[in-house]
């Protein structure tokens, strides 16, 4: 059961997620998380560096939806100056939102990524619908008040993977 939240990768920042690096993989879609993903989780705008990391993704033909457990008025207000097509209240870790996002992609599971922050919400439902999933720290050091408890239970999960071997990175 535990295997459900172990990531395929593991990346230091979504800087790291490049389209040479995606289309190698023969990657032609993103699913990925806002809040502590792409930027802080009270940021309400894309940083210049991230739009360029979007622009880049655009130019290579790679599509990219945002998946968010947050409310339409942040999503919304973070997507639409981007034209980034969106979900809101996605209810992740449960999977429907990650195949409504495949659906409007027009793209196969073996196609797409789910890049997210938590384990206990984008990774357990991407690995739950069959995507290949990468794990990113998170942008912020501090979250909100439900994101606090999810954290505790990922330590914990974290450190179980850690000793029996699974994952080597750092936290």
């Amino acid at each position: 059961m535990l295997k459900k939240f172990l990531p395929n990768e593991h990346v230091k920042s979504i800087f790291e997620i490049t389209p040479e690096r995606l289309k190698e993989k023969g990657i032609k879609g993103i699913i990925t998380d806002l809040d502590n993903t792409l930027v802080e989780w009270d940021r309400p705008n894309a940083t210049p560096k991230l739009i360029k990391w979007f622009e880049s993704m655009q130019q290579h033909n790679i599509s990219v939806t945002i998946v968010s457990n947050n409310n339409e008025d942040r999503v919304k207000a973070f997507s639409d100056p981007h034209k980034i097509p969106f979900i809101f209240r996605a209810r992740k870790p449960f999977t429907a939102a990650f195949h409504k996002a495949l659906t409007r992609m027009k793209l196969n599971k073996t196609e797409v990524v789910v890049i997210g922050d938590q384990l206990l919400t984008d990774i357990l439902g991407g690995n739950r619908s069959g995507f290949y999933t990468i794990l990113v720290v998170p942008v912020a050091q501090t979250d909100g008040f439900a994101t606090k408890f999810n954290r505790m239970i990922e330590r914990r999960i974290l450190n179980w993977f850690k000793r029996k071997g699974m994952i080597q990175w750092e936290d």
